[in-house]
């Protein structure tokens, strides 16, 4: 398996989860399980790829600039897990900020899987992708 496969099986795992989390309705268990487990995930995963794919990236010249747009949207992610941490479950504005989420979340996922997996191809020999995703992997079913 490579780092792009690994990393987009993540992403299917994130996408099934706000699918179901913008769903949810009210101060209800499901909602907390789910929302739980999202932010858990996306945490984890954010973790997993700035050490396992952006930072081997960061140095080439082809791909600083979107290793570093990667990492803001990580950052602009955490900034509305936040707000959902602030907000009461049973609040309308809950439901808005976490379809403002599940946007911004499905962006980053496309610019990765179809721009930066691309570009970092380039980068990346076989052995390279290889190493990387068990490394990554290795992250992610340490910390999960």
């Amino acid at each position: 398996m490579t780092i792009f496969e690994s990393i987009r099986k993540d992403h299917d795992t994130q996408r099934d989860l706000l699918e179901k989390l913008v769903k949810t309705s009210g101060d209800s268990n499901e909602r907390d399980v789910l929302y739980k487990q999202l932010k858990n995930e996306l945490n984890i995963h954010a973790e997993a790829e700035e050490r396992h794919f952006y930072k081997p990236l960061i140095s080439n010249d082809m791909m600083q600039e979107k290793a570093r747009h990667g990492i803001a949207e990580h950052h602009e992610i955490d900034e509305l897990l936040e707000q959902l941490d602030d907000t009461d479950y049973s609040s309308s504005a809950w439901l808005k900020i976490a379809k403002d989420l599940k946007e911004k979340v499905e962006h980053h996922l496309e610019d990765e899987e179809h721009t930066f997996f691309q570009l970092a191809g380039k980068v990346f020999n076989e052995q390279q992708k290889t190493a990387l995703a068990k490394d990554y992997r290795s992250y992610m079913d340490t910390n999960l």
